[in-house]
C-alpha cells in the first residue's frame, strides 16, 4: 500500500510554508531588489557570440577556473583567499549549513533578516536562534553577545546591509561578534554595490570569517551566481558538499564575459543610488509614510494599513513587498525596490493617490 506524503516527509518540513514568489505579469516589478537596467546592445552581442559557440553537450568546468579568476579581480578578493561558487547565494547558504549540521548545532542570526536563513536552517536540521534587532533596526550588542555565549553557534549569518531593513550595522559591533563567535561567521554582502562598505579586505584579520556575495543585485539575477570568499582551510572542506557542476556552462560564460565591463555595473549602481536618494526624499514628504534610511537598492517604509496599501498599489499596476505580519518589528511595513526613474515616478504617483492625508 502506497504511503502518504505525511507518513514519509519530516514533520518540520510539512509544517513549513514554501517561499512565495508572486506573479508579476503586467506589473511594474519592484518587489525583488533586482537591478532595473538591462545590458547594453554591445555587451549583449558579446554574450551572444560566446554562447553561440558554447559546448552545451559537455559538462561545465567543475572548478569554474576562468570565472573565478575574473571574480578574484572584480570583487577584489584578498590574496591567499579562495572562492567557492554556488547556484545563487541560497545554494551557498544551504551548503554551509549542511557542513556544520552536527546534532544539536545552532545557527545564530539577527531578525528580521533574510528569510532564507531560518528556512534553510530548518532544511539542514540546525537549531535556529534569532536575536531581535533594536527598534531602530540596529544590532542589539549585549543580546547578540549573550546569545553567542549561551548557544555557542556553529554558524552565524549577518546580512550587511541587512534585508529587509536596508541598513549597515555598526562595524565595531560586528568585529566584537566575530571575535566572540566559536564557529564560522558569514557576512552576506548581497547589496555591496550600493553600500560602499565591505568586510572583504578584513578576511585575513579574522580566522573564522567568510564573505558572501551575489551577482543578482549587481544586474545578473537571471544567471544565478553566488560566491563565497574565505580561507582555503575552510573552503576546502565546505566545497566537498557542493554538488558537481552546480554552476552551468552558460552561467560561467555569461558572468565571465559580462564582468569584463565592471565599469558598466558600477555606473548602473551609481544611478540606482541617486534614484534611492530621490525616492527616499519623496517618501519622507508624505505625511502618512515613515521611510527608513537605506544602504541597499530598496527602501523600507511604514504606513497605517500595509495590507490595504499593498493591494491598492497592485491594483494600480505596481508590485512591491508586503512585510506586515512577518515580524513584530515590521508591523505596517512595506519594501520597495529602487527602479528606473519612470518606475519610481509611477510608484510614487500611485502611493500618493492611496496615502492621501
Amino acid at each position: 500500500m502506497a504511503k502518504k506524503a505525511e507518513d514519509i516527509i519530516r514533520d518540520e518540513i510539512l509544517a513549513l510554508s514554501a517561499y512565495q514568489v508572486p506573479d508579476a505579469t503586467g506589473l511594474i516589478k519592484l518587489d525583488a531588489m533586482e537591478n532595473p537596467y538591462g545590458l547594453p546592445a554591445a555587451l549583449r552581442g558579446e554574450i551572444a557570440a560566446c554562447v553561440e559557440n558554447a559546448a552545451l553537450n559537455r559538462y561545465p568546468d567543475p572548478a569554474a577556473r576562468e570565472l573565478k579568476t575574473r571574480l578574484h579581480e572584480t570583487m577584489q578578493v584578498p590574496a591567499g583567499m579562495e572562492l567557492m561558487l554556488g547556484n545563487g547565494s541560497d545554494d551557498l547558504i544551504q551548503t554551509l549549513m549542511l557542513a556544520v549540521a552536527k546534532p544539536g548545532a545552532v545557527m545564530l542570526g539577527c531578525e528580521p533578516s533574510f528569510a532564507m536563513f531560518e528556512l534553510i536552517a530548518t532544511f539542514a536540521r540546525l537549531r535556529y536562534i534569532g536575536v531581535p534587532l533594536t527598534e531602530q533596526f540596529a544590532l542589539d550588542t549585549s543580546r547578540m553577545l549573550a546569545a553567542i555565549e549561551e548557544y555557542q553557534p556553529a554558524l552565524m549569518f549577518i546580512a550587511y546591509p541587512n534585508n529587509p531593513t536596508g541598513n549597515l550595522f555598526d562595524t565595531r559591533t560586528l568585529e566584537r561578534m566575530i571575535d566572540a563567535a566559536p564557529g564560522l561567521v558569514v557576512i552576506d554582502e548581497a547589496y555591496h554595490p550600493f553600500a560602499g562598505r565591505t568586510f572583504m579586505p578584513r578576511l585575513a584579520d579574522f580566522p573564522n570569517l567568510l564573505v558572501m556575495r551575489t551577482l543578482s543585485k549587481l544586474g545578473l539575477a537571471g544567471i544565478r551566481l553566488g560566491l563565497l570568499a574565505g580561507r582555503p582551510e575552510w573552503l576546502h572542506h565546505i566545497d566537498k558538499l557542493r554538488l558537481p557542476y552546480n554552476v552551468g556552462v552558460l552561467t560561467q560564460l555569461v558572468a565571465t564575459t559580462a564582468l569584463r565591463d565592471r565599469a558598466l555595473f558600477d555606473k548602473q549602481a551609481a544611478a540606482i543610488k541617486e534614484e534611492r536618494t530621490r525616492l527616499l526624499g519623496q517618501l519622507r514628504r508624505m505625511a502618512t509614510v515613515q521611510a527608513y534610511d537605506s544602504d541597499a537598492n530598496f527602501i523600507l517604509f511604514r504606513v497605517a494599513d500595509a495590507g490595504r496599501t499593498f493591494s491598492q498599489l497592485k491594483t494600480r499596476g505596481v508590485l512591491i513587498k508586503n512585510l506586515d505580519g512577518t515580524h513584530p518589528l515590521l508591523a505596517g511595513c512595506l519594501r520597495v525596490t529602487v527602479g528606473t526613474p519612470d518606475e519610481n515616478a509611477r510608484f510614487l504617483e500611485a502611493l500618493m493617490a492611496i496615502e492621501k492625508p
